[in-house]
């Protein structure tokens, strides 16, 4: 199971942040409040979950948890630049 969530996190990140949030304490446990959590569903998806997989491993981001979480969030910034440049180019 977790790795079919893997698999579906980098297509579906929303996705798994719901089905994580309902089914697990997975979020929880590496966000102290749930704004956090809130926020990254909103604004950058693979980096919440990203954070959370790294602080749920090994308690802190450090060495290859934080190569991970700094390609998420160069995912999801490219992502959202992605868009921008589509509308751009329709014009």
């Amino acid at each position: 199971m977790p790795c079919l969530l893997a698999f579906l996190a980098i297509f579906f990140p929303r996705l798994v942040i719901v089905l994580v949030f309902l089914f697990s304490t997975y979020l929880g446990d590496a966000y102290d409040t749930a704004i956090w959590p809130l926020l990254g569903f909103i604004f950058l998806p693979l980096t919440t979950l990203a954070y959370a997989f790294g602080i749920n491993s090994v308690g802190s981001i450090q060495g290859i948890y934080l190569v991970l979480v700094v390609l998420a969030v160069l995912v999801d910034l490219g992502s959202l630049g992605g868009g921008a440049r589509t509308r751009q180019v329709r014009r």
